[in-house]
């Protein structure tokens, strides 16, 4: 067996496939356990090497699912940061998302009510220190951008470490364009907020290699925080939030993944850099060798895995939103994104608010979104239907539904052919599925997506010919679970 392979049993990154000593796995065992890395920290979020579309975490393969807040975690002093972390961790979450406080929200943005992103005045933590000088726009002083508040960075490493002790990794967001006049009247990057006379270009510039001296403020922020976390095992960057608005340009982010990687150069560990390519579904022409996530958001249906897949990385879709505050629409987007082959899905939940950091803020039906307790009891499900199988040895493939599906239904499926076929129909009206796969004895279980429980049990012989299964009758969507009876070699 290849050193790799036993390493990866040993570690419980996959499910063993070949035979071997039991002392050898114990000693490998207690070598991936024990063994120290460099300077005695556990090695960071990494790319699976068995799969790259996951992730490795403490040496296990894992795929990220999250429902987060509007990303104001720690710059938001009034939240709650550490009851947040309690309801993720107790509701099956391993992932949260927050932003680094160079963007901040006005209240009343976007429509969303108790934002997260909007401190109330004079309640912005962020990188930089305050002065002596009155006048931030949101109540306070200006801030000196020559100088750290080490407040902040207390506050956002005691985050990080406290994710990390519950198993959640989180996404660190350096930058997000202005998208209007308000949020750069609010950003502390505005010289109409800081004492050094430093962002005097129009918001539309701000985050371009012609900004003037704010690149090198920006510049310094992304080394301080690299400085900061760099024994952080449990996070990665994302460069920008959104870059394709607010006049962010491509040269723009590809020198603050340069100033990232520099201040990681010297450090024991470099963290996984993610990039915001688009809203839906883009195919990447020339990605970036220095990225290895790839972020998008609304991608509804999940094309964006699809077109992208062959790049052999991490494909994320890290928000969602706009459809409505009911549960089916992010169900359903979630299914079929981490069926169609998707790595990490992130939900963005506005049932977390200051006063509710449990989830538990009842949201107005004008939210731009929704979220709460029973849509994360429901990602859950999800996460251990995936967990139940061996999934980094599983790819998408379109190709095993060989009947027409009836109009308005759509099938995901994952596959490891010959052993296990993980799947998700949506869409009323589907009695038969004629599927195509590897020939043998499967045990198939339907399982209602809501309450997780198998509806339905079945055994079925599949030959050289396609078989049609019978759907058991469901409302609106179904998953399904086939395994060998005896996995193929």
């Amino acid at each position: 067996m290849h050193l790799k392979n036993r390493l990866s049993i040993a570690c419980g990154w996959v499910a063993p496939r070949f035979p071997g000593s039991f002392g050898a796995t114990l000693f490998l065992l207690l070598v991936c356990a024990f063994a120290p890395t460099a300077r005695g920290r556990s090695a960071p979020l990494a790319l699976c090497p068995d799969n790259p579309h996951y992730l490795l975490f403490r040496g296990k393969p894992v795929f990220l699912l999250g429902s987060t807040e509007h990303y104001g975690a720690v710059l938001n002093r009034d939240f709650n940061d550490h009851r947040y972390l309690d309801a993720l961790q107790h509701d099956g979450m391993n992932v949260t998302r927050l932003f680094s406080g160079a963007y901040v929200e006005p209240a009343g943005a976007f429509h969303i009510d108790k934002n997260t992103l909007a401190p109330v005045a004079g309640r912005l933590l962020c990188p930089w220190a305050r002065a002596g000088e009155a006048g931030y726009a949101n109540g306070g002083g200006k801030f000196d951008l020559s100088r750290w508040d080490q407040a902040y960075f207390a506050r956002l490493r005691d985050f990080v470490s406290e994710a990390g002790k519950r198993g959640i990794v989180v996404e660190v967001v350096l930058f997000c364009p202005y998208y209007d006049e308000r949020q750069w009247t609010l950003s502390p990057l505005n010289s109409g907020n800081n004492v050094n006379g430093i962002g005097t270009v129009p918001r539309t510039q701000a985050n371009t290699l012609t900004n003037g001296n704010l690149l090198a403020v920006q510049d310094a922020m992304v080394r301080k925080i690299a400085d900061e976390l760099k024994d952080a095992d449990n996070i990665y960057y994302e460069i920008c939030n959104e870059p394709y608005f607010g006049g962010v340009t491509l040269e723009w982010q590809y020198h603050i993944l340069a100033t990232l990687r520099a201040a990681e150069k010297n450090l024991p560990h470099r963290h996984l850099a993610a990039q915001n390519i688009g809203n839906g579904s883009q195919k990447i022409q020339k990605p970036n060798p220095g990225v290895s996530i790839f972020n998008f958001h609304y991608a509804t249906p999940p094309d964006a895995v699809a077109v992208n897949y062959g790049l052999g990385r991490v494909i994320a879709d890290d928000e969602t939103g706009f459809k409505g505050t009911g549960d089916a629409a992010y169900r359903k987007e979630a299914w079929e994104f981490m069926l169609a082959g998707g790595g990490i899905f992130d939900h963005l939940d506005y049932s977390f608010a200051v006063g509710h950091e449990d989830g538990s803020f009842k949201f107005p039906p004008t939210q731009p979104g929704g979220g709460g307790p029973e849509l994360r009891r429901q990602f859950k499900i999800l996460a251990s239907f995936l967990a139940g199988f061996d999934f980094i040895h599983m790819t998408p493939d379109a190709a095993i539904v060989r009947s027409p599906l009836p109009k308005g239904v759509s099938a995901h499926f994952l596959a490891d052919k010959g052993r296990a076929y993980a799947g998700y129909i949506h869409g009323a009206g589907c009695k038969q599925v004629e599927l195509a796969i590897a020939p043998g004895a499967y045990k198939v279980e339907w399982i209602d997506v809501k309450s997780g429980k198998v509806r339905e049990k079945q055994e079925v012989d599949f030959g050289e010919r396609h078989e049609t299964l019978t759907v058991p009758a469901y409302t609106q969507e179904i998953a399904l679970r086939i395994v060998a009876d005896k996995p193929s070699p």
